[in-house]
């Protein structure tokens, strides 16, 4: 090194290193993800990443809104309101029917969790002949027209589920929609002995806890979709491991939701490896394919969902979770 350049060259790098100093920092890129409902541990990646700063990490500014009953999640996203939400592939399709510009871009998990829960004599979802069985309203346009169709049921079986578990423990002929972490805990709860039943691994096909943007973000900033897929899927694995920092923000959000619900609901999406099952364990942790939408899509247009002539490939990108490789 020319002595001078020997000389001068501390000298610079301190006024380098002062200038840098009095530099702001590079300003983190901010989202609004909305959920499909109120805070709880179906939530917990999402949580966990904004509590464990995974987002942050990520050069990311993400705020958590929650859903609700009278929520229209999606429709706040097109209206300038949310950045990405939490969906479904049902409501995906039907929206890109529809000419709505909403593209999936990752999931939680491989699969989804509507179920059924059935009294312990009930074995199988095979086993529902001569069974009452309580439907929500949206249950008809989604798993309802499946579970019919695979083992030959009928609408005369069918009453409205109204979300009260009093006329599933008064009487034992009755059947009913369930989530794994909701109406089985609180049958377990009131000393009901009951079974679930997922509908997943009987080969029902969409995803569950899907992330879902518009078309207009994934082509405008595809990079900061890439970051919050990676760092909300970093936060899902980081979460099922210990779940101590995301159940904090759960709870602020949702003071209703307790320790105990929490606690069953991780021990049952492990059981069912929702997040780990599938192609996740050789794909990598939020990914989704097109075999998998083909499916859901034949299954809509069979059931008389969705129109054939729907553009479905345009429901989904694999962009952000093809390379992702995050292993479960």
């Amino acid at each position: 090194m020319h002595p001078l350049l020997r000389r001068f060259a501390p000298i610079a790098f301190l006024a380098f290193a002062f200038l840098a100093a009095l530099s702001p920092a590079r300003a983190q890129d901010k989202l609004t993800f909305m959920t499909s409902w109120y805070a709880q541990a179906e939530h917990g990646g999402f949580y966990q990443a904004v509590a464990k700063g995974i987002y942050k990490k990520y050069g990311l500014d993400v705020t958590i809104k929650m859903g609700g009953p009278q929520v229209n999640n999606m429709q706040l996203m097109l209206a300038g309101q949310a950045d990405l939400i939490m969906s479904y592939d049902f409501s995906v399709l039907s929206a890109v029917e529809k000419g709505l510009p909403v593209v999936t871009v990752a999931t939680s998990f491989q699969k989804d969790l509507q179920g059924m829960l059935t009294h312990d004599d009930v074995k199988s979802l095979a086993d529902l002949k001569g069974k009452t069985i309580l439907v929500a309203t949206a249950g008809r346009s989604s798993w309802w027209p499946w579970l019919r169709a695979r083992y030959g049921y009928g609408d005369e079986q069918t009453r409205a589920y109204t979300f009260n578990l009093q006329p599933f423990f008064a009487d034992r002929n009755l059947v009913q929609q369930a989530y794994p972490s909701s109406e089985p805990f609180q049958a377990m709860k009131q000393g009901v002995k009951a079974n679930f039943f997922l509908f997943a691994d009987e080969g029902f096909p969409p995803y569950g806890t899907t992330m879902v943007g518009t078309q207009k973000l994934v082509a405008e900033k595809p990079d900061v979709v890439a970051r919050f897929v990676k760092a909300s899927i970093e936060g899902w694995k980081s979460y099922l491991a210990d779940p101590a920092a995301g159940n904090e923000l759960i709870k602020k959000d949702n003071p209703k939701m307790e320790d105990e619900q929490i606690a069953f609901a991780i021990r049952r999406m492990k059981e069912l490896k929702v997040f780990d099952g599938g192609d996740a364990a050789t794909m990598g942790a939020g990914v989704i394919t097109e075999a998998r939408w083909k499916a859901t899509y034949d299954f809509m247009v069979k059931a008389g969902l969705l129109k054939p002539e729907t553009e479905w490939r345009k429901a989904f990108t694999t962009q952000f979770v093809k390379d992702l490789r995050i292993m479960p």
